[in-house]
């Protein structure tokens, strides 16, 4: 098996676990959890935050990391951390112990990441790296699409379900460890990137898309809900759709080569848009479904553009390229998630739809061309 195949397939299924098992699953358990455990929605709460913050931790530790000691050591680690957290949760015997858990297992997500982009720019030729980086962050929504069907299929043994992905990442954290390049890292860590004008158009472009993602991350559930009457069922469908969605993500890196950076850019960013219109307003089943699909298919996406706009931004620093991106993301979904709850308060759902709308077309002002083309030079 060729280096680019063998990182590509290890690297997506690590991600597919990291993300759709280890932090994403728990939401899709959490009414079996609370009823055995009794979380309560405080608890639940700091649950929820804890998370956030791990990940953001994680994802700036991973690229220092990852600069000092190589990417197969970070994704070794990412893996059993993932293993660690879901072992914890299989076998909690109380609340406390759970949240704890639950942090652990979802901060792999940012540990995953910026390795990947580390062992594509050292082991992946030149014309395959794009593509390569593209379709392993595109493992995001496998893992999504997969965690629904088990959660369904194994009703009522969360802590079965918890063990066996544990088990997993055990399995992909040998998998990494054979098919990702020797430790690399030049035994210091970086510190902070230039702020360049590449580097800071990134900032911008990724914390504005992250804000105006959260309009159905965030609040989708509760957008269907109060426009269209959907309980937990329907809910869980327009999930499915936004996973399904996102595995068009794995395209990215070919979009991008074939069309160019900024045109992707923008094209995705108007699906964006468009998506977060379809389902905020409550146009009817088959649209709101139809609506999350263009969702999952445009934020993957453009993780992945970002992912390549960093990478490229910093090319002697991919993993802190990819961190750049990410981080920026997050930190655009911890505004933009209390400012779409303000706005529903306020001036109503139909005043937040539009507004955010609207935020993600002025992500497309800020212009990857100069980072790509200098990059390719």
């Amino acid at each position: 098996m060729s280096p680019t195949l063998r990182i590509g397939v290890t690297g997506f299924a690590l991600i597919a676990v990291c993300y759709g098992f280890a932090r994403f699953a728990f939401g899709l358990f959490l009414p079996q959890i609370d009823g055995e455990l009794g979380l309560g929605p405080s608890l639940g709460g700091v649950i929820s935050g804890g998370s956030f913050a791990g990940y953001c931790i994680a994802i700036v530790a991973s690229a220092i990391l990852t600069e000092r000691f190589g990417a197969r050591a970070v994704a070794v680690g990412a893996a059993l951390v993932a293993a660690i957290g879901m072992a914890g949760i299989a076998i909690a015997p109380s609340p406390l112990i759970l949240a704890i858990a639950v942090v652990v297992a979802g901060s792999s997500t940012g540990l995953a990441s910026p390795p990947m982009a580390a062992a594509v720019a050292a082991a992946v030729s030149k014309g395959w790296q794009d593509l390569t980086n593209t379709v392993i962050n595109s493992g995001v929504s496998a893992g999504v699409v997969l965690s629904g069907p088990i959660a369904l299929a194994i009703t009522g043994q969360w802590r079965l379900a918890f063990g066996a992905f544990a088990a997993v990442a055990l399995v992909l954290a040998i998998a990494a460890a054979i098919s990702f390049p020797a430790a690399s890292g030049n035994g210091r860590a970086g510190g902070l990137p230039p702020m360049t004008g590449p580097v800071l158009r990134l900032i911008s472009a990724s914390f504005l898309m992250g804000v105006a993602s959260t309009a159905l991350w965030s609040f989708g559930g509760q957008l269907v809900s109060s426009q269209l009457g959907w309980g937990p069922t329907g809910t869980g469908l327009l999930w499915m759709c936004i996973g399904t969605g996102g595995v068009a993500g794995a395209l990215a890196g070919a979009l991008v080569s074939r069309f160019g950076h900024d045109r992707v850019h923008w094209a995705f960013l108007g699906l964006i848009a468009i998506s977060i219109l379809l389902v905020g307003f409550g146009l009817g089943p088959v649209p709101t479904l139809v609506g999350g699909v263009i969702f999952g298919a445009g934020y993957v996406m453009l993780t992945g553009v970002y992912l390549i706009w960093g990478t490229h931004a910093l090319p002697d620093r991919p993993a802190t390229g990819l961190m750049v991106g990410f981080l920026t993301i997050a930190v655009g979904q911890t505004v933009g998630a209390p400012l779409f709850g303000f706005l529903m308060a306020g001036p109503g759902v139909g005043s937040a739809v539009i507004c955010f709308a609207v935020v993600a077309l002025i992500a497309g002002a800020f212009r990857a061309k100069c980072a790509v083309e200098s990059a390719v030079a």
